[in-house]
């Protein structure tokens, strides 16, 4: 999860350089601002804990593939579920 944290703040100072360099150039977009760049980041750091958290729901649900319903089978048969 560190690694993503770095990740997300490597993206923010992308865009705060690619800011930076727009306002060099005398070049301003409206939307495009340390408000947006700061609610992105924001929204990258809830999203990506999501999506581990969904992707691991769905890694140990036992009947969303064919081979789990399978071992789910066999557990039961041997009595250990």
């Amino acid at each position: 999860m560190d690694k993503t944290k770095q990740y997300i703040a490597m993206i923010g100072g992308v865009l705060g350089a690619l800011l930076l360099f727009f306002q060099s150039l005398g070049f301003q977009l409206d939307w495009f601002n340390e408000n947006t760049i700061n609610s992105f980041i924001n929204f990258l750091t809830a999203l990506v804990p999501l999506v581990f958290a969904l992707y691991g729901v769905y890694k140990n649900q036992y009947l969303v593939t064919k081979k789990a319903t399978k071992q789910e089978k066999a557990l039961k048969e041997q009595g250990l579920k």
